[in-house]
């Protein structure tokens, strides 16, 4: 029987059973079974991020309809189409999608029930969709596959190229024909610019955390006092998140005021006072809360494989923003203007085909396309600043704390009640179309054709960093929650360009922001408020450690004369996700697969919105079919063990055992 360890056993774990499940009929004969180990410290399905034990007042950023583990009639796969509900219709008729089970959890089980499509779920609740995706897809493997589940960490990964693989877990081994990494989201030793703070903080008594997943540091904030001054570096998810567990999660409760949608914070007095800054100075926009008003943009238009070939056949080193983010802009303008002239025909001069036929004939940056949105979008408020956007503060300078505060808080209103109102549904077209971005995006990084400069500055930290911040931000409720906060004194603003030094005399941090001149707070501790970005040379993952020491791995590295660029990520293959192994000459590795965020396939979501041709369904695809058709042609490896006794097969057709 042949072998397949797959190590991470979360979202991205599940999606390549579910892509083994629907090509394993084309590609797997009846007389070639396989066995399938998962291993993972964490449940399977949910894995560590979307574990069920984490606060309830975790959400995700995501309505319950648009989160989804299936493909769909819009997917462009080599494999077949398998639809499934998304977490919404799973959560409506839970009863009618085998293999039912009852979510054990009465908590979630009564969000569950009530759970409309708009709304934007717990954590835990999404834990409870990606439990079900994950014996679904078990369930729906042919009796020929076999999975063990086992609760485990994997420590190394040893084995010849032509040969079978080892994986050593905390107390067996596993031996396989081939082996894939599903990691997920990983944690990294700090980054050295953080140590001087922590050393700091270490050596005055003070209080200070890099960068970490919310959930997995709930405990040590009970570091902080009640009242104490804290400086929170960042504005995005990760911010709000602490926020909640720092306001709501120490008694505090918001109520309406009987003003609309605003709300009022009622403080317990455990709260620390908390002092928000960051680069733009701005929460991250919130998700919209409605629906398109007007029919769904053929999208891609401008930023297609054909606009990208074209580009790419070009001579010379190319640039993201000199290159293709005009082509970009162009179709996050496209997916606006579609939606704004199909669902408020009323704001707009010009018949949809005149302006589309003359918006096809010019650039995003030439007067003759500035000039035609001018005379067709006659109120400036309905055309998008693709560039204002990304700079709210920009060249803004204030006189006093008070007025950084009003202008603030005037500034999150809008947002919040923009994001609100279906009259503005032009964002979400602009929203989606930003979205399609992402099924070219990975050719560029691949192609060998971008500068160094150009991947680490404008892709991985310009671009990255714009569509988190206008497509991947909190729900309203949570902007409107921190007015609240506000409000109440609890949050205060720093404004843009914050800047944090250290004050040996006092042991203390001096905060302050260029959108405030000559202001500064003084605090005791220091919060990076933002998600870990991981680093291969720092890897707390022992799997990859041991593989970039014995140099089995590489890390992409984009190097040019004057500039070389180390991602943090692992290199794979473009086609099929094979590992790049060093000892092969930098070949790929034939039975080392990787996916997910931690490759240099980025943009890679496990899950995703249905209807959007997402990249990981079909990165998922190619590696599982690449699997099939590798298990279907080898030998087996005599792989389908594993030392100590580890609990029966069990049929993937009935479930899966756990070890």
């Amino acid at each position: 029987m042949t072998a397949l360890v797959i190590v991470g056993a979360g979202p991205r774990a599940t999606g390549l059973l579910e892509r083994i499940a629907a090509n394993a009929a084309e590609l797997l004969p009846a007389e070639r079974p396989l066995a399938i180990h998962l291993v993972d410290p964490y449940p399977p399905g949910a894995g560590r991020i979307w574990r069920h034990d984490q606060s309830p007042l975790l959400r995700m950023n995501s309505m319950a309809e648009d989160v989804t583990m299936f493909t769909d009639e819009r997917s462009t796969l080599e494999g077949p189409v398998r639809p499934g509900p998304s977490l919404a219709e799973w959560a409506l008729r839970q009863e009618e999608f085998a293999p039912y089970r009852e979510v054990a959890d009465p908590a979630v089980r009564a969000e569950l029930r009530t759970l409309a499509p708009t709304d934007f779920p717990t954590r835990r609740a999404q834990s409870a969709y990606l439990d079900w995706a994950f014996r679904r897809a078990v369930a729906e493997l042919p009796t020929h596959i076999e999975v063990t589940v086992h609760r485990d960490t994997a420590r190394r990964i040893e084995g010849p190229a032509d040969g079978p693989q080892t994986v050593h877990l905390a107390d067996r081994t596993l031996t396989a024909d081939h082996v894939v990494l599903t990691l997920g989201h990983l944690d990294s030793a700090p980054h050295p610019r953080f140590a001087t703070d922590a050393e700091f903080a270490a050596r005055h008594g003070r209080f200070h955390l890099p960068p970490a997943y919310s959930a997995d540091v709930a405990a040590e904030l009970a570091g902080l006092a009640p009242g104490e001054q804290v400086v929170l570096r960042g504005l995005g998810l990760a911010s709000v998140d602490l926020v909640a567990l720092l306001t709501e999660g120490r008694g505090g409760r918001f109520e309406p005021t009987g003003e609309g949608p605003a709300l009022r914070y009622l403080p317990s007095g455990r709260e620390p006072v908390l002092h928000l800054g960051s680069r733009r100075g701005v929460p991250y926009h919130s998700k919209t809360g409605y629906r398109l008003q007007g029919p769904p943009a053929p999208l891609p238009r401008y930023f297609d494989k054909a606009a990208v070939d074209a580009v790419l056949t070009t001579g010379g080193q190319l640039e993201l923003r000199r290159d293709f983010w005009p082509l970009m802009a162009k179709e996050i303008g496209f997916g606006h203007y579609h939606e704004l002239f199909h669902a408020h025909p009323g704001r707009t001069a010009l018949p949809w085909p005149e302006f589309l036929a003359r918006y096809d004939r010019h650039g995003w940056y030439t007067p003759e396309l500035t000039a035609l949105i001018a005379e067709a979008v006659p109120d400036p408020a309905d055309r998008i600043d693709v560039e204002r956007l990304d700079h709210p503060l920009a060249g803004l300078e204030l006189g006093t704390d008070e007025e950084l505060q009003a202008h603030l808080r005037a500034y999150v209103t809008a947002d919040a009640d923009r994001r609100a109102d279906p009259a503005h549904s032009a964002d979400l077209g602009a929203f989606l179309a930003l979205l399609s971005l992402f099924g070219q995006l990975p050719r560029l990084t691949a192609s060998g054709r971008l500068t160094a400069r150009s991947i680490a500055e404008e892709v991985d930290e310009w671009f990255f960093g714009y569509f988190s911040f206008l497509a991947s931000g909190p729900p309203g409720f949570r902007l409107r929650q921190l007015l609240a906060l506000s409000e109440a004194g609890v949050v205060r603003f720093l404004g843009a360009d914050v800047r944090i030094e250290r004050d040996e005399a006092s042991g203390t941090w001096r905060a302050s922001g260029a959108t405030l001149p000559g202001h500064h707070v003084t605090a005791t501790a220091l919060v990076e408020a933002y998600l870990p970005k991981h680093a291969l040379a720092r890897t707390l993952d022992p799997v990859l450690r041991e593989l970039h020491r014995t140099g089995r791995i590489v890390e992409e590295v984009v190097a040019d004369p004057d500039y070389t660029h180390h991602s943090g990520l692992v290199t794979i293959t473009p086609a099929d996700s094979r590992l790049l192994d060093p000892a092969l000459g930098g070949a790929p590795h034939p039975r080392r697969t990787a996916l997910g965020p931690h490759t240099s396939l980025r943009a890679a979501a496990a899950f995703a919105r249905p209807r959007t041709d997402a990249p990981g369904f079909r990165q998922n695809d190619a590696a599982a079919r690449a699997l099939l058709r590798a298990v279907g042609a080898s030998s087996p490896g005599g792989g389908a063990h594993a030392t100590q006794a580890e609990g029966p097969k069990i049929s993937s057709s009935r479930s899966a055992s756990v070890t």
